[in-house]
């Protein structure tokens, strides 16, 4: 079968540099824990816990070794209860989400109410919050109500949003009658990447394959704009979920993924995929 690559997939620098930071911890301390998953991508994840990462849901659950903090980021209070656990902690915080945090408290600091565009389920939102109080979060139009009625508002956006998305709400917020609205552009332009090329290659295929994590933000959104392109689209964690009738009918796939996930993922898949004969599926269907 023939499969077409996306431009840009994969790895994203924020994730390469965290596994980077969990690889060489678990190396030279053995034992690590980390607060919730580094990234969002569970075959990653399984491979570092094999050596020696120890995934934990609250500050109360670590033990003796060094602790990483996420690529996601965590809210300064429970950094803080981290910090007095006593042991080395590792910051594998994504730059632009470090970016995002030190925008909010500046906001604040300047008299702004602070306004996160995002998912308020999100870790690497529930994060940010932490650096103003009475910080806003709104995900949609019709969470817009959410806002104050006046004043000055500091809106920044979560870091794996389309520039598309932010703009729109950007745009909803400015026909509202506050005194100032200071925008500042906190978003990962890695994301747009993956969703141009996205869009680009839907229009050269007759199906889609987006590799990356059920969980992972900027994996969905690229399988939501596939799909809004009107090509079949499969959102697939690895070749394992794979099922032959995804391409009966076929002749040409497109593969891409999210920014947590792995090359040997994609190339697996890709292999995979190129090895299956196109003429005895087509007859199939």
């Amino acid at each position: 079968m023939k499969v077409l690559r996306a431009d840009y997939l994969g790895f994203c620098f924020g994730v390469k540099e965290a596994i980077h930071l969990a690889e060489e911890t678990t190396r030279c301390a053995g034992q690590v824990y980390s607060l919730g998953p580094l990234i969002h991508n569970k075959q990653t994840m399984d491979k570092l816990t094999e050596t020696g990462l120890k995934i934990v849901d609250s500050a109360d659950q670590l033990g003796h070794g060094p602790v990483l903090i996420r690529a996601h980021g965590l809210d300064p209070s429970t950094a803080a209860m981290v910090a007095e656990h006593g042991t080395e902690v590792v910051d594998a915080t994504c730059v632009l989400v470090r970016h995002a945090q030190s925008v909010v408290k500046a906001l604040h600091e300047e008299g702004y109410r602070v306004v996160v565009i995002g998912d308020a389920d999100h870790p690497e939102v529930q994060g940010i919050v932490g650096y103003a109080p009475d910080v806003v979060v709104v995900g949609s139009v019709g969470e817009l109500q959410k806002l104050p009625r006046n004043g000055r508002l500091g809106v920044v956006g979560q870091t794996t949003l389309s520039q598309a998305k932010f703009a729109k709400m950007v745009g909803e917020i400015t026909r509202r009658p506050f005194r100032e609205i200071k925008v500042v552009n906190t978003l990962c332009r890695e994301v747009d990447r993956r969703l141009e090329a996205a869009r680009a290659l839907c229009s050269r295929v007759d199906v889609m394959f987006v590799l990356g994590g059920l969980h992972s933000a900027n994996t969905r959104q690229l399988a939501r704009v596939c799909h809004e392109q009107g090509v079949p689209t499969y959102h697939l964690e690895a070749w394992s979920s794979f099922r032959p009738e995804y391409v009966w009918g076929r002749r040409v796939a497109g593969v891409t993924a999210g920014a947590s996930t792995p090359d040997w993922i994609i190339d697996g898949f890709i292999e995979n995929l190129e090895r299956l004969d196109a003429d005895a599926l087509n007859e199939r269907s």
